[in-house]
């Protein structure tokens, strides 16, 4: 519906529960020592589905939240666009920088979201660990783990419902990207 919902806690849609199915299918034979997800619910229910089959319960951290969008929350891109105009255009110029009213920039979700993440790799020296987050939240943690421009986030970097990322972690601070975006197991809906 192009509506802003970053930080509105919504339940998973039937076609998100397919598709985290599908992913779960993929990644079934796949050794995976521990699970986090957002404290939302659509990645709450996302991290169950996919976790299941390794007999997992995804830990919820609040750090991996989507971007709260404040008073955009809920509201259409063109609604935004004529009520808030100014803030939109500062907004589409620098979203790393500015926020919609009340809500957050890509620099505070970052900010949050990195460390979060850090945490979670140096407390699983060595082993493959699920990460279930959101599209702004994932394109800003790849941005800065990958040296690119954050404030060309919502540009340079796709992040597809249920899309897989794997990143090698050698130590929090020492990653290799090996996919990125990879929605294979989707088939033909995404």
């Amino acid at each position: 519906e192009d509506r802003f919902a970053g930080s509105t806690d919504i339940e998973l849609s039937d076609e998100g529960r397919a598709l985290a199915r599908r992913l779960a299918d993929r990644l079934a034979k796949v050794k995976i020592d521990a699970a986090y997800c957002s404290d939302l619910k659509r990645t709450v229910q996302t991290a169950a589905i996919v976790a299941a089959p390794h007999g997992l319960t995804a830990a919820a951290v609040p750090g991996l939240r989507e971007i709260d969008h404040g008073q955009w929350e809920g509201m259409d891109h063109k609604d935004v666009e004529k009520k808030f105009a100014d803030a939109y255009a500062a907004w589409s110029a620098d979203p790393f920088v500015n926020g919609a009213p009340g809500g957050e920039s890509g620099l505070h979700v970052l900010g949050r979201a990195l460390p979060a993440l850090c945490k979670i790799v140096a407390d699983h020296p060595g082993q493959t660990v699920l990460v279930v987050a959101h599209k702004a939240t994932n394109r800003l943690m790849l941005c800065s783990l990958l040296g690119i421009d954050p404030r060309c986030y919502r540009d340079r970097l796709a992040q597809d419902p249920a899309c897989l990322n794997v990143l090698d972690f050698k130590g929090p601070a020492q990653m290799q990207a090996t996919v990125i975006n990879d929605t294979s197991h989707c088939g033909s809906t995404v």
